[in-house]
């Protein structure tokens, strides 16, 4: 048996998995964290990342030993993947320039706008690139000794490996990818360079990382990898790091062409693998697939921090009547309740919104919530609309895939910690997109497994064996699936929650204001 293992560095959670040949999860580790708004900007220190990686990694160690009552001795492969995008900058002495710029971060308008009409192709404010010229717009002062940019997978992915690259999912949350070179758009390329000209001493593809796909090897664990990772054996190879949507396309088998999936967790992102060429939205981002397939992607920056702010204060009140209860089951009590819910839930409306949401044009985080004054205000309700406000954003975006662009949605496979609880969000899910979706077994912890999917695609493949068919025909032919379609007035009822949702959508916008 070959032990392979998958590494993410989740907005809260680091998380890490081990599998084995069958696929099975043998040991796991994890770290909880969490980003702080520090100076306007979103951000992990350094320290905290270094601490967690080796406190998540320590915790599997302890698990496999506990599990088997012997040390782990060998991982024949292994990967990385984090959250995408944001900015982290470094000089040629691997010093950090500026605090690491997260994906949550809503300060890049003019430079998102700007890339935008010159490449005539959406650019998000959360890519690395537009983290890149807005630093350079408003001259800040580290531009000029910038050695190289990557993103927080591929700068752990560094910090094993002593390589500058990241997976092609993940170039792609970088810069923009032209699919028929599996690299950085050329055209693209010079158009930027040209943007920048005389402002820099360097030209762009001398501080972007390395563009490798799903099977090719990206390196090998270091003494120095080894050492931070807290391990005394180094023949470990790596596969190329990816972004948390390429590993959740792998851990819900999504990548082949009109399948897609959504990942909910602090953020919420749907993916439609698609062949077909699409307008120009600000909504819908188009990077790709860990193969190099090009994706629709709708990225939402808030999905459940409100959800587990609420459930935190319902723990309070547990606490003040000398109750106790474990936070697990208190999430699945308060998941369940609204089942009972009404179909729009009933006058209630809110707004998730703790940092800025760019599907809405929204720049900065207000969580909102409004009541009719004849709303059933129960708990049923509350909990539904919560949930139902997590998706609300995400059905925006589907709304323009499905309605403007006419892309087919037969089925959407969901994951992350918003599946958890069987049948709830899942239900809600199917309600706003009108599709069925799908749940696997592995749909809770599906970053980390994806990546050791991945890891394991890297020194397992058969000759000319594609990653679409390792994951059809080995690593799901038996996995237990789970589907739901929401019912006719489910569909109704969601869809006058969003009447609400956008006609209030004005009074968010005053609220920041």
């Amino acid at each position: 048996m070959k032990y392979s293992l998958g590494l993410e560095l989740g907005s809260t959670r680091i998380k890490a998995v081990l599998i084995d040949d069958n696929f099975k999860i043998i040991a796991q580790g994890d770290y909880v964290w969490e980003n702080k708004l520090v100076n306007g900007y979103w951000t992990y220190a350094m320290d905290d990342i270094h601490r967690g990686v080796k406190i998540c990694f320590k915790n599997l160690l302890i698990n496999y030993k506990k599990k088997y009552h012997k040390d782990l001795s060998r991982i024949d492969a292994m990967g990385v993947s984090g959250m995408m995008h944001g900015y982290l900058a470094f000089d040629k002495n691997d010093n950090l320039l500026v605090p690491f710029r997260t994906w949550r971060n809503t300060t890049t308008s003019k430079a998102s706008n700007k890339l935008t009409k010159v490449f005539n192709f959406n650019i998000p404010q959360r890519w690395s690139i537009a983290h890149l010229y807005q630093a350079i717009l408003n001259e800040e002062k580290h531009i000029n000794r910038i050695a190289y940019i990557t993103t927080l997978a591929g700068y752990i992915h560094y910090r094993l490996t002593g390589e500058h690259s990241v997976g092609i999912g993940e170039a792609s949350g970088i810069f923009p990818i032209d699919s028929r070179t599996n690299s950085y758009n050329q055209k693209m390329v010079n158009q930027f360079n040209n943007l920048i000209k005389g402002k820099v001493k360097w030209k762009l593809l001398d501080v972007l990382p390395k563009v490798k796909v799903a099977g090719e090897p990206a390196g090998k664990l270091t003494k120095e990898g080894a050492k931070f990772l807290g391990i005394n054996f180094t023949n470990v190879k790596l596969c190329p790091c990816e972004g948390d949507a390429g590993t959740g396309m792998v851990a819900t088998n999504s990548i082949k062409v009109n399948t897609g999936n959504v990942s909910a967790g602090t953020s919420d992102f749907a993916m439609i693998v698609t062949n077909k060429q699409l307008g120009v939205h600000p909504e819908i981002d188009m990077v790709t697939t860990p193969t190099g397939n090009s994706v629709a992607m709708v990225h939402c920056n808030n999905c459940t921090s409100d959800i587990n702010a609420w459930v935190n204060l319902f723990n309070e009140v547990i606490d003040l009547t000398g109750e106790k209860i474990d936070q697990g089951k208190l999430f699945t009590k308060l998941f369940n309740i609204s089942l009972k819910g009404d179909k729009d839930a009933n006058g209630l409306t809110s707004f998730n919104y703790y940092s800025g949401e760019g599907v809405t044009a929204i720049d900065k985080g207000k969580p909102l919530l409004i009541r009719e004054p004849d709303a059933k205000f129960n708990l049923a309700n509350f909990m539904k609309m919560n949930i139902m406000s997590s998706l609300a954003t995400l059905k925006i975006g589907l709304d323009i895939l499905t309605k403007q662009e006419k892309v087919a949605i037969n089925n959407i496979y969901g994951h992350g910690g918003l599946f958890k609880t069987p049948r709830v969000a899942q239900e809600l899910l199917s309600a706003a997109i009108n599709a069925p979706v799908s749940v696997l077994s592995s749909a809770g912890e599906g970053g980390p497994y994806g990546m050791a999917i991945l890891a394991n695609y890297l020194i397992n493949k058969g000759k000319n064996e594609s990653l679409e068919n390792y994951l059809t025909n080995r690593v799901f032919a038996r996995t237990k699936i789970t589907t739901i379609k929401a019912k006719k007035e489910d569909v109704i009822g969601f869809n006058q929650y969003m009447k609400r949702y956008l006609k209030y959508l004005p009074v968010e916008k005053e609220a920041i204001k």
